[in-house]
């Protein structure tokens, strides 16, 4: 077992990631490549899933051949990826019709509000879990479907993308779907993916037919659910393809389900935060899909083979590590490592809020129409204000999540696990406890998402043989304890639901 190991193709909003991780969890390989945002409108946001797909040929490749490390060494591959993000492609040529919908598009929010004012809200929490949002698949596959054109350089055939679903030449899925469909010529996507199309009924555990008829979904367009962890395997990639080699394809979990694997939370209670693109919190909750009074999702945590399927409670923030991103966008900062230093260099924000809703607000808000505001700037406001404001949203969001998530599951929380791209920063990481009041643990390999599902499709083929082998690799690199006292951090935090609320129901047009 010295000589092989498990790769895992982390397919994210903004790149691919492809790692390789040894049988104590360690990094073995590591390769990235970005990907093209599209705007086509305000709100609008595309990926082209053949950029995709080519790059993660590229960093698969690019990431054995850096270690050494060759493809008949890897035990199997794991996929994890961007959640709810969907593309519709051809059955038959397996090319796209139209550019994926990325998560954070906004483009169908008038027909969430349809059905808002359908009084069909609670009907599809019922059956789903999810508040009913443009976030999830549902309603970017009926409008692909409804209002796309067909990419002309790609689909010969332009008919009428509708009837051509309803003659069963297209098929759908969300990002994990496209690569295993494209890894291994199969249909397949995974149990926790599949509970964020809107369209996948989380007690029954089964594509629901009166969601697919509400949103016009022909049942032959959709995959086949699978376990998050298949012994049964997901296929096998081509010998005459790109790797040169038959690699089982084993796992795949929508990226923060994969993080809270990757950070072992296989326990009832246990909760961890992704800061990434945006910010994800996840509590699993066992074998008992808790409802919230909230505005938090029940969800799929995972489900490996031959077992139940374990739920989650949810929080998920639009906007987190974007919020550095814009900063940088906009040139007030050089680079996100410049966050630390500038936020430090004044004592507070001197009554400055910045809401980063620039794609609407996530839980516990649930607002299509908020967008993006800074308020309370005076004369002296400065660049280090506004850096520190961005700053402290992120860890006020948290806090939103943290307190909704207790009130569902009656757990006081006591530590949260963090991983991600932003807990690199320390001063952020101080900020979170300072303003949840609780402690943070990072853990050494930061890159849980990645190696969540390296354990899935790890332990479907034997390479582990127990999550207990995986608890035992879980190594803390630093802890945060809270320094600021209780009521200043409420002070503070009490303002943020004031700036919320300037934020709200801004975008008319969209």
């Amino acid at each position: 077992m010295a000589d092989t190991y498990v790769g895992a193709i982390d397919q994210g909003t903004t790149g691919t990631r492809f790692m390789v991780f040894d049988h104590s969890g360690q990094v073995v390989a590591n390769a990235y490549e970005k990907h093209e945002q599209i705007y086509p409108e305000p709100g609008w946001v595309e990926h082209d899933p053949v950029e995709i797909w080519e790059n993660t040929q590229e960093v698969v490749t690019q990431g054995l051949a850096d270690a050494g490390v060759g493809a008949e060494q890897l035990e199997a591959l794991g996929i994890t990826n961007q959640r709810e993000t969907t593309i519709v492609w051809d059955k038959e040529t397996g090319k796209p019709v139209h550019n994926a919908l990325v998560w954070q598009d906004r483009r169908t929010t008038d027909r969430v509000e349809e059905i808002q004012e359908e009084d069909k809200v609670e009907w599809i929490r019922g059956k789903t879990g999810l508040e009913c949002d443009a976030y999830f698949s549902a309603t970017k596959t009926e409008w692909i479907l409804d209002n796309a054109e067909p990419l002309k350089m790609q689909s010969s055939r332009g008919a009428d993308l509708r009837e051509r679903a309803e003659d069963g030449e297209l098929l759908m899925g969300t990002i994990d779907a496209w690569l295993i469909y494209k890894l291994t010529g199969n249909h397949i996507t995974d149990v926790s993916n599949a509970s964020r199309t809107m369209l996948y009924n989380i007690h029954d555990m089964e594509w629901d037919d009166e969601l697919l008829e509400e949103f016009g979904v022909p049942e032959s367009m959709v995959p086949e659910v699978r376990p998050s962890s298949d012994e049964s395997l997901y296929g096998h990639t081509d010998a005459d393809g790109f790797l040169e080699e038959e690699v089982p394809v084993a796992g795949a979990l929508g990226d923060q389900q994969a993080a809270m694997f990757g950070q072992t939370c296989f326990d009832k209670g246990d909760a961890k935060n992704t800061y990434g693109t945006g910010a994800f919190y996840l509590m699993n909750t066992g074998s008992e899909a808790v409802a919230s009074d909230n505005g938090l999702l029940t969800t799929v945590g995972f489900q490996m083979s031959g077992e139940p399927v374990q739920y989650a409670l949810e929080g998920s923030i639009f906007i987190a590590g974007a919020a550095i991103e814009w900063l940088e966008d906009v040139d007030l900062i050089n680079n996100a490592a410049q966050t630390a230093e500038l936020a430090r260099s004044v004592e507070s924000t001197d009554g400055v809020y910045m809401v980063p809703a620039f794609t609407g607000l996530g839980a516990p808000h649930w607002d299509g129409r908020a967008r993006g505001t800074i308020v309370g700037m005076t004369r002296g406001t400065r660049k280090e204000h506004i850096v520190r404001a961005t700053l402290e949203s992120i860890a006020y969001q948290t806090r939103d999540l943290a307190e909704a998530m207790e009130e569902d599951s009656g757990v006081e929380m006591t530590t949260l696990r963090v991983d991600g791209g932003a807990v690199k920063n320390n001063f952020l990481c101080q900020l979170q406890s300072d303003i949840i009041q609780t402690d943070i643990a990072r853990p050494q390999v930061d890159e849980t998402t990645a190696l969540g599902s390296a354990y899935a499709a790890g332990l479907a083929v034997g390479y582990w043989d127990t999550v207990d082998e995986l608890r035992d690799n879980w190594q803390v690199d630093k802890e945060f304890s809270p320094e600021m006292d209780a009521e200043k951090a409420d002070k503070m935090y009490d303002r943020w639901d004031d700036a919320v609320d300037r934020s709200r129901d801004w975008a008319q047009e969209e």
